[in-house]
């Protein structure tokens, strides 16, 4: 990485900036000199867009009179002078179509008018060569970081109407997204249920997602030879994610082993041993900020052992009654319940409850099956893995189930290494399968179905036999 220079012409040597070199005055004179004429061109209007316009319409309703801010949020510093990829706020990106390529500190206001608000999108304008920046500001400036948007390219490509931020100042009354609750919870329920654009992109999200296994499967060889081939797994996946999308839409977990009972390790610095399961849980999120969740459990050396195909076929039996469960105008819990259900009679069956299952799933003294597994079996899923996360629990866990929402379904039974409470060869097997749903007004459909289910199917996978 270059180093950095002075944020303008006249910085001193003093503090952070001791290692910076002064510019020379011919170097001032004739930097903004002799550059090739940069035509403007206005691009199209985004296909997002027009999905972006009827949420800021439903936003405007829902808060007559008030002027709502929304942040797309800033830079977030790794170390020194170093910063984590940007990642723009969420509802900013939902509310604008602006994503991937969004600038920090961008900010979407709604200023009150009489029968609604108007909309301006306020961004810093690029830092071009007839400005100091340009070649001093390593934040902003198109010589450190590449060209940047100009306004009227923006206000074409969003159709929203665009300012300078210097422009932007605060009021008092500000209804400020993840300051105000109403606002934060509106905004978050308007993500419930997605339009045609967005179920798209989840799609797109979920092939890539899909291609990203496909890879890992290939290169189990590479990652068994390999003394931390959790790592390996990990990088395989970011690679296919980074490549034919924008990154992973979380940590990828690789957890091999026993490390398969710890619900979110992502640490994946283990190593991946023939005989063993490895627990993959990993989702691309595209250029849109949608992002799949998919996990699969797989056997590394390619076959299942008897107990091993027993805990996955159950936990797989456990989706497979959970997507029974999922139709609209059910509730949303009554997925998770249909889970348990089957978890709680298996492993009564296998003795490893001191209850009957009956007595397990009594909502008030029960649970015990729930030792092994800990997690809720549905999230609502979109622009956030976790999305929606700020939904009152009337719309989100004790909600109905609707045409248009997508949802995970990921059941799972991990029996810790250490756990006194099963058999000896059962501890260290962690389970997990985890497909993303889209609800229909004819029922659900499994978007990742595509990726091997059930035990033989992953086996024919491993093994090279059955081409996804």
């Amino acid at each position: 990485m270059s180093d950095t220079t002075e944020r303008t012409e006249a910085a001193t040597t003093e503090g952070v900036v001791n290692r910076r070199q002064p510019y020379p005055q011919g170097f001032l004179d004739t930097i903004s000199e002799g550059w090739a004429e940069r035509p403007e061109q206005l691009p199209p209007l985004r296909e997002q867009a027009p999905y972006a316009a009827v949420r800021r319409r439903a936003v405007s309703e829902a808060f007559p009179g008030k002027r709502l801010v929304i942040p797309a949020g800033t830079l977030k510093q790794r170390s020194n002078d170093t910063d984590y990829p940007f990642r723009v706020h969420s509802a900013f990106a939902h509310l604008t179509g602006w994503a991937a390529d969004s600038e920090p500190g961008a900010v979407l206001v709604f200023d009150p008018v009489d029968g609604g608000h108007d909309v301006t999108l306020y961004f810093r304008e690029r830092a071009d060569r007839t400005t100091a920046e340009f070649y001093s500001d390593a934040a902003i400036g198109e010589f450190w970081i590449g060209p940047r948007p100009a306004l009227p390219g923006v206000a074409g490509e969003l159709g929203i109407p665009t300012a300078h931020i210097d422009a932007f100042e605060t009021r008092e009354g500000d209804l400020v997204v993840d300051e105000d609750a109403e606002l934060t919870r509106f905004l978050s329920e308007l993500r419930l249920r997605k339009d045609e654009y967005e179920i798209a992109q989840l799609r797109l999200a979920v092939q890539v997602t899909a291609d990203g296994f496909d890879d890992i499967v290939r290169e189990l060889p590479r990652i068994i030879e390999h003394p931390r081939g959790e790592r390996v797994v990990e990088g395989v996946f970011h690679r296919r994610a980074r490549s034919d999308g924008n990154w992973e839409g979380y940590d990828t977990i690789a957890a091999s082993g026993p490390h398969a009972c710890y619900l979110h390790w992502t640490r994946n610095d283990g190593a991946v041993l023939p005989g063993d399961l490895i627990l993959i849980d990993a989702g691309a999120e595209v250029d849109s900020l949608y992002t799949a969740d998919i996990t699969r459990t797989l056997p590394v050396s390619g076959t299942f052992s008897p107990i091993q195909r027993r805990i996955y076929e159950t936990v797989r039996e456990a989706a497979d009654a959970a997507f029974g469960a999922a139709r609209p105008g059910a509730k949303f819990r009554e997925v998770h319940e249909a889970a348990m259900e089957v978890l709680a009679r298996r492993t009564a069956e296998w003795g490893l409850l001191p209850v009957t299952a009956e007595e397990a799933l009594d909502g008030e003294r029960g649970g015990h099956h729930r030792r092994y597994m800990v997690h809720g079996t549905s999230h609502h899923l979109g622009i956030d893995v976790h999305d929606c996360a700020q939904a009152r629990r009337e719309m989100y866990y004790d909600g109905v189930l609707e045409p248009g929402m997508v949802f995970t379904i990921e059941p799972g039974l991990y029996f810790q290494i250490d756990d006194l409470t099963v058999p000896e060869e059962y501890r260290g097997i962690g389970v997990r399968i985890e497909d993303d749903i889209l609800m229909t007004e004819d029922g659900p459909v499994n978007l990742s179905a595509g990726i091997p289910r059930t035990a033989d199917e992953v086996e024919a996978w491993i093994s090279g036999r059955s081409v996804r």
